[in-house]
């Protein structure tokens, strides 16, 4: 939901949420201000202290938000596919989706010095959208080779995809990162489980 639409429904913090996300995305985490917030959502310079107490409050409210979508996406991208092979490459192409189509949302769930690391929402949001990917990678282990050591192998799949995201992903660009993308970014995370199962599996 856009910053306008929000304010327009009555919902002010998420307004302030939009229009915090349209911003970074615009001119990255260092570009952010509390009342250039406030204006683009067409409300008081003090409306974003009231809701979220200071800048890393509200941005600690959007990075929640970013995970929880992430989650979301997760959830809907292995809804129906039972091999945890499939599975791993459907959350790749999820994560790298919400990377491009969330931009804001994403730069901000990545820079830990802007928000409260030890807020409890937050802290379960990124716990559970690790957890997807953990138990995807246990199945892979108990189906392919039980001596894989899930917690390496977990740590490797998240690196590479987000390494992938980051690539492809920065803020302040004025471009549309899917469209700055030389190759296919679906058919990269396909090509990443397969090069990480040629390591998982048991020889």
């Amino acid at each position: 939901m856009n910053a306008g639409a929000a304010y327009h429904h009555g919902d002010l913090p998420a307004a302030l949420r939009a229009a915090t996300v349209e911003l970074v995305a615009e001119r990255g985490p260092v570009g952010f201000s509390l009342r250039e917030v406030a204006r683009r959502a067409g409300v008081s310079h003090a409306a974003p202290a009231h809701h979220f107490g200071d800048s890393k409050g509200l941005l600690t409210a959007v990075a929640i938000e970013g995970f929880q979508d992430l989650c979301r996406a997760f959830e809907s991208a292995v809804a129906g596919t039972d091999d945890p092979v499939d599975r791993m490459t459907a959350m790749g192409k999820a994560y790298v989706g919400v990377a491009v189509n969330q931009i804001g949302h994403f730069a901000v769930m990545w820079t830990d010095e802007l928000v409260d690391t030890t807020n409890p929402e937050l802290v379960e949001a990124s716990a559970r959208a690790y957890g997807y990917l953990e138990s995807i990678v246990t199945a892979i282990a108990e189906e392919h080779n039980p001596e894989l050591d899930v917690d390496a192998a977990s740590i490797l799949t998240w690196s590479a995809v987000h390494g992938l995201a980051m690539l492809h992903c920065k803020t302040g660009t004025g471009e549309e990162p899917a469209r700055s993308v030389g190759y296919d970014l679906d058919l990269r995370v396909q090509q990443f489980t397969d090069l990480l199962m040629a390591g998982f599996a048991k020889r």
